[in-house]
């Protein structure tokens, strides 16, 4: 089981005041642009927590796990646009040269823009176009979309250049190489991992691999893989009350119960059975 967010086309945009009943930690391939409105919400991306104000912008790779926590919110309003890269790099052709618009969330990946007064009402402007061409039944609607969608991301190209220049000149191919090695754990998380198989995958020694995910992320490419396993096995505990703390400390990729429990307490500051009992309601879930 693994969760998704899943659309039913490559680019769609979505304004909500709607407080749902539940909300899930969730994952998908496509990228998500999420601009905050209004309202008391928290966002937790993998293992970082924004405290959000209204004009909030985040982007997001989508393959690490996130969730909104409105918590007893009477009001939440937020703009959500998910969209395939893979068919706005079509859109975007030639035509922008070496203007990658995609850079943003190749680099930054997930990150969070706080605009200020004038920035948050030309976004807020523009969305609103967005969500009324969205809406459109006419031959051209569909084709304006994409075209204000595009502009959207040059604005956004834009109020993320000076994060991107705090990257290192040399950094487009290293992180490039994390990147695959973040979607390899992605894709394998739940098995029995060694340095090796990166290696062979990647066709890049391990000794290098673990010295640029270090630099890249922060962490150990063994201390990324316990999180992800943990991360998951968390949703496990609170959504699938039929499997026992045996059965998803397995499922999560840990070979030895004792291990699961001792990298879930150190990670969480619990046990399985601790967690799973003081969460039974969490806001999250």
């Amino acid at each position: 089981m693994k969760p998704t967010h899943t659309i039913a086309t490559p680019l769609n945009i979505r304004y909500s005041e709607e407080i749902p009943d539940a909300i899930h930690f969730h994952s998908h391939l496509h990228h998500e642009v999420y601009y905050f409105n209004g309202g008391a919400c928290s966002y937790l991306i993998g293992d970082k927590l924004y405290e959000l104000a209204p004009g909030d912008l985040i982007l997001m790779h989508g393959m690490t796990l996130h969730s909104p926590h409105i918590g007893s919110a009477r009001e939440y309003r937020r703009t959500t646009i998910h969209f395939d890269p893979d068919f706005v790099q079509g859109l975007i052709g030639p035509s922008f040269g070496s203007l990658n618009l995609l850079q943003p969330f190749q680099e930054l990946r997930n990150h969070r823009l706080r605009l200020n007064g004038s920035e948050r009402e030309e976004i807020e402007a523009h969305l609103r176009r967005m969500l009324t061409l969205e809406a459109g039944e006419d031959a051209t609607s569909a084709r304006r979309l994409q075209a204000a969608f595009l502009e959207l991301l040059i604005l956004i190209y834009g109020l993320c250049e000076k994060p991107m220049e705090a990257l290192a000149d040399d950094v487009s191919d290293r992180v490039k190489h994390v990147q695959n090695m973040i979607g390899f754990l992605e894709a394998h998380y739940m098995e029995d991992l060694h340095m090796e198989q990166l290696e062979d995958a990647l066709h890049l020694s391990k000794y290098y691999l673990s010295k640029i995910f270090k630099e890249v992320t922060g962490v150990t490419v063994f201390d990324f893989l316990y999180q992800r396993r943990i991360n998951q096995a968390k949703i496990w505990l609170l959504v699938d009350k039929r499997m026992s703390i045996t059965d998803i400390g397995y499922q999560a990729g840990f070979k030895h119960p004792s291990h699961f429990s001792r990298m879930f307490k150190q990670l969480v500051g619990s046990t399985p059975e601790q967690y799973r009992k003081t969460n039974a309601y969490s806001a999250f879930f």
